[in-house]
């Protein structure tokens, strides 16, 4: 099942690369296949994402969401179709293009965080600018990395005396939620991924966090895939597909 609401664009301009009206994710008859003789088999034939759009995947354990996501960031290559992102077929780029592609324009927020322990609060959040000179300078323009980066968190609700001096590896599980989101969302790239971002918050927190979530990414003009298995998240959302309904052959293969 997917169930579309009408998509309000926010921010100025267009998506670089994505002529007005075309979808900013178009994959068209892709398919992958882990190696080994029963490897895991995934293809998409059609699938596509809206500009500004608030999308959200919803699948079981072990239906292939990672390897999905996996697909979508460039992290893995597809053996057949295409792959267009911003306008460009990810699927032919070389492993060292797709890296810098995803660094540029997409900000990720991991199931696990995977945020450095040792390093600071501030040092995780602009981490992500090391690799991507053009969001770097977005970020630079909105007042300067540092401050951007604490407008960041402080906008996501993480109080300032855990901003200055504490390392990751002290701050309790939603607080390092905070810190993963602001990561992603510095220097506004056009994509966000968030990978079961609620999966460890209660009810109430799991609102308040997608509350300030959302408003981030409408200030970005960003879109946003979001995946998880709690169907009780899809109200908040612009559309809902079943990985099932657009995934065929998702299965062991024989």
């Amino acid at each position: 099942m997917s169930d579309r609401k009408p998509i309000l664009a926010s921010g100025p301009g267009n998506v670089p690369g994505v002529p007005p009206g075309r979808p900013v994710i178009a994959l068209r008859d892709v398919q992958f296949s882990w190696p080994g003789a029963r490897a895991f088999t995934l293809a998409v034939s059609d699938f596509t994402v809206e500009r500004g759009e608030r999308l959200l995947l919803i699948g079981p354990s072990g239906s292939g969401k990672s390897t999905l996501l996996s697909l979508l960031c460039g992290i893995l290559a597809p053996q057949a179709g295409a792959i267009d992102i911003l306008g460009a077929d990810i699927a032919r780029l070389s492993n060292t293009a797709r890296d810098r592609f995803r660094a540029e324009h997409f900000g990720i927020i991991f199931q696990m965080f995977n945020l450095l322990p040792y390093g600071s609060v501030i040092d995780n959040v602009e981490l992500p600018l090391s690799f991507a000179r053009r969001r770097r300078e977005r970020a630079e323009a909105a007042g300067g990395v540092r401050t951007e980066a604490r407008r960041l968190l402080a906008s996501l609700g993480l109080d300032g005396d855990l901003i200055d001096g504490r390392s990751a590896a002290n701050l309790s599980v939603g607080q390092q939620q905070r810190v993963a989101a602001a990561r992603a969302l510095i220097g506004r790239p056009e994509i966000v991924i968030a990978d079961e971002p609620t999966s460890a918050l209660d009810r109430n927190r799991q609102q308040a966090f997608l509350d300030l979530l959302f408003a981030e990414v409408a200030n970005a003009a960003a879109t946003l895939i979001m995946v998880s298995h709690d169907e009780t998240l899809a109200p908040r959302f612009d559309r809902i597909v079943r990985l099932e309904d657009i995934v065929s052959g998702a299965a062991v293969a024989a």
